[in-house]
């Protein structure tokens, strides 16, 4: 993804002491990186699609037919939402070290509340809130720069890469007769 002003200035908090509302901070040599309320809100984005997600895991059998690109250009059925939630453990499981996942894992996963998690962990509320945002920075930057097929933005998750090919520039059109 690229870093930029228009990618990040709809995500990011008009009130945010950092950024302004301008999604990206300047650091040296007037380098911009993406603000941290700005990674908050990508985790927060895809977090909820995980927790929507696994609210329908039940419903309906979700199997979708998507177009492939390549040589062998053809049509594949996948399980987008299962996938999603697949993709979603997964990364937060190799990115994270021990302690942000177990914390990861029992506020966010399994939904305990902060009261719980500090009780369980041995950690102090201010220890705990600040791994908790650290965690949603951390999984935002890589949801966002994971390759080659990151989780946000979602649509482009979801949406699939099935594009029909644009017209040609000349068009013939028939002749009325």
């Amino acid at each position: 993804m690229q870093w930029n002003r228009s990618n990040t200035i709809g995500l990011a908090q008009i009130s945010c002491c950092c950024c302004h509302g301008y999604g990206v901070r300047l650091v040296r040599k007037g380098k911009e990186v993406p603000c941290q309320c700005v990674l908050r809100a990508i985790f927060r984005a895809c977090y909820n699609r995980f927790r929507d997600c696994a609210l329908k895991a039940g419903q309906t059998p979700s199997v979708s037919l998507e177009f492939c690109r390549g040589k062998e250009a053809g049509w594949t059925y996948s399980r987008k939402r299962e996938e999603f939630m697949a993709d979603f453990c997964l990364v937060s499981r190799r990115t994270l070290d021990g302690l942000e996942y177990r914390i990861f894992k029992s506020h966010f996963l399994l939904g305990a509340d902060w009261k719980l998690c500090c009780r369980q962990l041995g950690l102090e509320r201010g220890t705990f809130f600040h791994a908790v945002y650290r965690i949603q920075q951390k999984l935002g930057r890589t949801f966002a720069e994971l390759e080659p097929f990151p989780l946000y933005p979602l649509d482009d998750y979801f949406g699939g890469m099935a594009r029909k090919q644009s017209p040609p520039l000349s068009v013939q059109l028939p002749l009325a007769a």
